[in-house]
């Protein structure tokens, strides 16, 4: 089966403090796609979207349901890294954009790598691997 493309969608409770995170670390906001009821942010060369919507439109039956990140991860997303400096850089850059460090940055296998959590808890890895 081909597809064409692949995105995210995700839930969150206060757009306005997502697009003020997302933005503040660069990440592309896709105005064409935002509203009062989503924010959409382009992520790295290959144009990967995640959404976020407000709560009640991704809580219908037709998806399943989206939810419950606070209390376990729905999914970990993982932004490549140039150096061990640049994920020191990003560590630094999502502090003071108001995102929580779950782990710091640490060795991991042959890279280095830590993990953060966006405003709403949807978490991400930062991940240098040499040769990657």
């Amino acid at each position: 089966m081909e597809t064409k493309m692949i995105w995210a969608n995700l839930a969150s409770t206060n757009l306005e403090r997502i697009r003020k995170f997302y933005n503040s670390l660069g990440f592309r906001s896709n105005d064409n796609m935002s509203s009062s009821e989503i924010a959409s942010f382009t992520f790295a060369n290959n144009n990967f979207i995640i959404n976020f919507f407000i709560p009640s439109r991704v809580k219908d039956d037709g998806n399943g349901g989206i939810g419950n990140w606070e209390g376990q991860s729905e999914v970990i997303f993982s932004l490549q890294a140039d150096s061990k400096e640049k994920v020191d850089e990003w560590r630094e850059k999502v502090h003071l954009a108001g995102g929580k460090i779950i782990s710091e940055p640490q060795p991991y296998e042959q890279g280095y790598t830590f993990c953060f959590a966006d405003p709403d808890g949807h978490k991400f890895n930062v991940l240098y691997w040499s040769g990657m």
